[in-house]
C-alpha cells in the first residue's frame, strides 16, 4: 500500500498505560478522517476493596465503535490480554488472530460468553504473518510466563513498530522457545520506527531469572518433603511452572490432582498444542480423596488469595476433595501481585492455623521468577531493536516515566509516555501526543457492563462506609401520619439494644417532626416527604455516629 501526504501512523492505548493489566492497544493508519485500525489485546483487570461487588473491570471501547477495525491480534493468553473479549467483541466485531494455544483459550472464553459462533478466529502459526490492509503483522516468538507469547512486528508504509507484548529473556524457558533474538535483530537492521515495550520490572536491576532454575529448586524442595500431602499454588496460565511441578512430583513418587477450573482449562490447552503430552494421567476427584498422603500433590489455583479459588476453599475446609492439615505442606510458587498482600496473608494464616507448613519465595527465593524484563533485559532488547522512538507501556505512571528515562540513557532519540486515551502520532514528523479520546473503565456488575461512575456502585460504596437507614410509616391522603414510624439501621454501630436501639428511636421522633413541619399540600407529595425525612435523618446520623447513611423512606398511603 502506498502512502499519501495526509497519512499518519498513530498509537492509542485504551488500557494498560498508567496501570498494569487491562491491556487494549490500538494502531491507526491513514488520514485523520479515514483511519484504519488494528487492535493488540483486549484484557481485563480485577476489582479491589474500592469496587465492592465488582470482580472484573474492562476498558471502555467507545472510541472504537464505528471505526474501521481490520483485526484484533492477541499477543498471548493471560487474562489481562484476552479476558475482555467476551464482554467487548460485540462492540468491535473484528476478526481475531492468535497462535494455537491462545486461540484454544479464546474459543473457550467466547463459548462461555455465548458468542463463539459469531466470531471469526484465525489461528496463526508461530512466527506467522497477517495481512491487515496497511498493516503487515509478523508474530515474533518471545518468552513469558505463559505458552506462546508473541511480540508483533507491525509494518506500515510509514515505518515499522515493534509491539513487544509481555516478555523476558530466558535461555531455559522449560516449555516453548527462547526469545527470537535473530528476528528482533533483523528488525533493527531493517529499521524500527518505534518500540512499544513492557515496563513492569523497570525498577529491578539484573534479569528476571530462568524457569530452568525454578524447576531445579522445586525439584529439590518437593523431593525433600517425604511425608504428608503437598499443595502447590501457582498461576494456572504458567504452563512451564506447572510442567516443573508435575515432573518433580512424578520423579519423587507423587501423582497430580488439579484443583481449580483454570488448572483444567489450561492443561487442556497445553495438551492441544503438544505440551504435557508425556505426563501421567491426572487423578480424578474420587481417586484423590483416597490416594495415600505421601504420594499426592495438588496443583491449586488461588495463589493470590482469591476468595473462591481452590486454595481459599482448602484453607476454609470447604474444598470437596483437597484436605490439608498438620503435617502437610503448601508451596506458593508465585509472586505477590501488589494490592494482594492482605488477602494472601489471610490465606496463609488460615492454612497455618490448620497446621500446614508454608513455603514462599521469601524463604525459598528460587521457587519463583518473574515473567517480565528487568533492566539488563531491557538494555538487551533496545540493543537488538534500536528503535527511533521508545513508547513505554504496561506499567503505572512511575514505571512508564522511569522506562522513558532509561531509554534515553540507552541512546533512543525520542520517547513518549502516553496515558490511556492519549493518541500518539508516530509518523510523519516527531513523535507527539496529538489528541485525547474518550476512555475509561466499565465494570462487570450483575452480568452487565456499567460505567465506572455509575449510580449503583456509588451507592454501594456509600452504603459500605456509611450504612443504610430504612424508614417506613403510613399516611392518609391528607398527609397525616397514621401509624408508628419504624426505623431500621443496616451497617450502623451498635446492636438492636442500647445504644443503637435508642438512636433509632430518636431518629423515629425526628422523622415525625420532619413530616409535621411540612406545610399544607407538601405532606401529600411523597417525594417532598421522603426528601424532608432523608435530610433530617442524615444530619442527625452525622451527629450520632459521624456518618451520613443512605436513607430510604417507604410511605404507605391509606
Amino acid at each position: 500500500m502506498k502512502k499519501s501526504t495526509n497519512d499518519e501512523l498513530v498509537f492509542l492505548p485504551l488500557g494498560g498505560s498508567n496501570e498494569i493489566g487491562m491491556n487494549l492497544n490500538c494502531y491507526g493508519y491513514g488520514p485523520e478522517h479515514d483511519r484504519q485500525w488494528i487492535i493488540a489485546d483486549v484484557g481485563v483487570t480485577f476489582g479491589d476493596p474500592s469496587t465492592p461487588g465488582i470482580d472484573v473491570i474492562v476498558p471502555d471501547p467507545s472510541f472504537l465503535e464505528g471505526e474501521k477495525i481490520r483485526g484484533i491480534v492477541l499477543t498471548h493468553a493471560h487474562e489481562d490480554h484476552i479476558g475482555a473479549l467476551g464482554w467487548l467483541w460485540t462492540r468491535m466485531k473484528a476478526p481475531l488472530y492468535a497462535t494455537p494455544f491462545t486461540a484454544f483459550l479464546i474459543r473457550e472464553k467466547l463459548r462461555e460468553a455465548g458468542i463463539l459462533n459469531q466470531v471469526k478466529i484465525h489461528e496463526v502459526p508461530l512466527n506467522g504473518t497477517i495481512d491487515l490492509g496497511p498493516f503487515q503483522v509478523q508474530m515474533i516468538t518471545m518468552t513469558h510466563s505463559i505458552a506462546e507469547p508473541n511480540g508483533l512486528a507491525i509494518r506500515t508504509p510509514l515505518g515499522t513498530v515493534f509491539h513487544t507484548g509481555d516478555w523476558k529473556i530466558d535461555d531455559g524457558p522449560v516449555v516453548g522457545e527462547v526469545t527470537d533474538a535473530k528476528a528482533i535483530t533483523a528488525l533493527g537492521d531493517e529499521g524500527v520506527l518505534a518500540m512499544v515495550c513492557d515496563s513492569t520490572n523497570v525498577f529491578s536491576e539484573g534479569s528476571a531469572g530462568s524457569e530452568t532454575g525454578v524447576a531445579e529448586e522445586l525439584d529439590k524442595l518437593i523431593g525433600s518433603l517425604k511425608h504428608g500431602r503437598i499443595a502447590v499454588g501457582c498461576f494456572a496460565s504458567n504452563v512451564a511452572r506447572m510442567d516443573s511441578v508435575i515432573r518433580a512430583a512424578e520423579k519423587h513418587g507423587r501423582r497430580i490432582f488439579l484443583a481449580g477450573r483454570s488448572m483444567n482449562r489450561i492443561t487442556s490447552a497445553a495438551k492441544h498444542v503438544g505440551m504435557l503430552s508425556d505426563v501421567k494421567k491426572f487423578l480424578s476427584d474420587e481417586e484423590a480423596r483416597v490416594w495415600p498422603a505421601d504420594e499426592i500433590l495438588y496443583l491449586c489455583t488461588g495463589s493470590q488469595g482469591e476468595q473462591n479459588a481452590a486454595l481459599a476453599r482448602v484453607a476454609s475446609g470447604t474444598h470437596p476433595t483437597v484436605k490439608l492439615g498438620r503435617g502437610d505442606h503448601c508451596i506458593f510458587s508465585a509472586r505477590v501481585i501488589p494490592g494482594n498482600e492482605l488477602s494472601i496473608g489471610r490465606l496463609q494464616d488460615r492454612l497455618a492455623e490448620r497446621g500446614v507448613r508454608l513455603y514462599t519465595e521469601k524463604d525459598h527465593p528460587g521457587i519463583h521468577v518473574s515473567g517480565h524484563p528487568c533492566r539488563d533485559e531491557l538494555r538487551q532488547m533496545y540493543a537488538w531493536a534500536r528503535p527511533q522512538i521508545a513508547v513505554p507501556t504496561h506499567g503505572m505512571r512511575r514505571h512508564i516515566a522511569e522506562h522513558a528515562l532509561f531509554a534515553t540513557e540507552l541512546g533512543v532519540p525520542e520517547t513518549v509516555t502516553p496515558r490511556n486515551g492519549d493518541m500518539v502520532r508516530l509518523a510523519p514528523g516527531p513523535a507527539a501526543i496529538i489528541d485525547e479520546v474518550p476512555n475509561g473503565r466499565l465494570f462487570v456488575d450483575g452480568g452487565m457492563l456499567v460505567p465506572e461512575q455509575g449510580e449503583a456502585l456509588r451507592e454501594r460504596r456509600h452504603a459500605s462506609t456509611n450504612g443504610v437507614i430504612v424508614v417506613s410509616f403510613a399516611m392518609d391522603r391528607r398527609g397525616k401520619i397514621v401509624s408508628d414510624i419504624d426505623v431500621r439501621g443496616i451497617g450502623l454501630p451498635g446492636d438492636d439494644e442500647s445504644p443503637l436501639g435508642e438512636a433509632l428511636d430518636e431518629l423515629a421522633e425526628r422523622a415525625e417532626q420532619a413530616v409535621n413541619s411540612l406545610k399544607g399540600d407538601a405532606r401529600e407529595d411523597d417525594t417532598v416527604v421522603e426528601q424532608a425525612v432523608a435530610r433530617v435523618l442524615k444530619k442527625a446520623s452525622q451527629q450520632i455516629w459521624d456518618r451520613r447513611p443512605i436513607v430510604e423512606t417507604v410511605i404507605l398511603r391509606l
